[in-house]
């Protein structure tokens, strides 16, 4: 009889605690914040911008006819401080409470990752308990966050889905861009010796018109949000912008091309031929000898013939063999510019500090301290490259071949 009544006291006490919604959320008092973009105002204070989504418009889509049309998302913004301040002054403008939970995106102006760097900011998204650690970061590329955050965008609704969508593109099919989270973005910063690197995004056109309605009524908007270069972080603070084939040599060397697209030339003509890859693998070893730190890098790519512009008989394996030779070459000739840029910036992006680290931890105690300075400046690297052309599409004799045959 004991025993049933503590048995009866035990499971009343977990009705008590378990039954109660005492965290509960009300979507009618959350305003969803899809992006946030943060910049610095001349006087010094962290100014917000809030990209809030609008539900009905979104869900039910825009309306059409004689209806008044609304947007997707709508606009807040105000300042303080520090994050904190700048996200409470908010309240006195918007009815609802901030929700960060579906942050998918955060904009940092480019003035303040030059002037300011990262690390506050980072510091404070990493303390609030509501945002992830997942969110994407960009930053904006010659121009403002605000800017970037308040631009309306055609197809997709939610402009922040415009952004992780087009760098996730972009990513698999060109190579020059990578989508780094805030977590990503904190591990390289604690990394001993390394730099960091993190996608860039630009308006195109008018900046006034990305913010209208109009802009999403034209087949040819006036203003568009459009991933542009690859910014690169030194302690934190953007110290240069890298285009064509530095990023795209460096997304190689990190080891996080998709996929991409290399010309080379043929029988006197420019980029005669586009070869497409299909996958690749870079790997990187380090060495010290004698206190000198040695770095080598060793990438293997496998892809598709996917354009001739010039007559090419590619069922003869010696010009395989030629074409396999010119794609060597220019593959390694991209690779060795981006070490040459980072070098020149003194700033270890590609992470080859990180590898002698992991390698010989009690060799690289003695260099971490002058890496950046003084001994990743003039590291010696090798480079060597495997390039395989293992398809030709569902053509193998060349179109222009038949062409120049009947001409004669």
């Amino acid at each position: 009889m004991k025993r049933k009544g503590t048995f009866l006291l035990l499971l009343v006490t977990m009705m008590v605690l378990l039954s109660s919604c005492w965290s509960k959320k009300e979507l009618t008092d959350l305003a969803i914040v899809s992006a946030m973009g943060v910049d610095k105002t001349k006087g010094g204070k962290y100014h917000l911008t809030f990209q809030i989504i609008n539900p009905g418009n979104v869900a039910g889509g825009m309306q059409g006819g004689g209806g008044a049309q609304s947007p997707p998302i709508t606009i807040y913004s105000a300042s303080g401080d520090n994050l904190v301040e700048a996200s409470r002054r908010a309240s006195s403008s918007i009815s609802r409470r901030l929700y960060y939970a579906h942050t998918n995106l955060v904009v940092v102006g480019e003035k303040l990752a030059r002037e300011e760097g990262l690390n506050t900011l980072i510091d404070a998204f990493d303390r609030d308990p509501e945002f992830r650690n997942t969110s994407t970061l960009v930053i904006a590329n010659h121009s403002s966050a605000a800017d970037l955050v308040k631009t309306l965008t055609p197809v997709d609704k939610i402009p922040a889905n415009k952004v992780l969508k087009t760098l996730e593109f972009t990513e698999r099919k060109w190579g020059e861009n990578v989508k780094t989270s805030l977590q990503e973005v904190m591990k390289s910063l604690e990394s001993p010796g390394r730099g960091t690197v993190v996608s860039g995004f630009r308006l195109v056109g008018n900046h006034q018109q990305a913010q209208k309605l109009d802009n999403l009524q034209e087949s040819a908007p006036g203003a568009t949000l459009r991933a542009s270069g690859i910014a690169v972080l030194k302690q934190g603070k953007l110290v240069d912008w890298l285009y064509k084939e530095p990023a795209r040599g460096t997304v190689w060397i990190l080891d996080k091309i998709q996929g991409t697209d290399i010309n080379i030339d043929w029988d006197g003509k420019k980029e005669a031929i586009a070869y497409q890859t299909v996958r690749q693998k870079t790997s990187v070893s380090a060495q010290v000898k004698n206190g000198q730190p040695h770095i080598s890098v060793h990438t293997r790519v496998e892809g598709d013939i996917g354009d001739m512009e010039v007559p090419v008989d590619i069922t003869n394996p010696k010009v395989i063999t030629k074409i396999e030779q010119s794609l060597r070459k220019e593959i390694k000739k991209e690779l060795k510019t981006a070490i040459e840029r980072a070098q020149k910036n003194k700033t270890d992006i590609l992470g080859f500090g990180e590898v002698i680290h992991r390698t010989r931890p009690n060799q690289f105690k003695k260099l971490k301290t002058e890496w950046n300075d003084a001994y990743f400046p003039k590291l010696d690297v090798d480079i060597t490259v495997e390039a395989y052309v293992r398809r030709a599409g569902l053509r193998n004799k060349s179109f222009l071949s038949g062409i120049k045959e009947n001409q004669k």
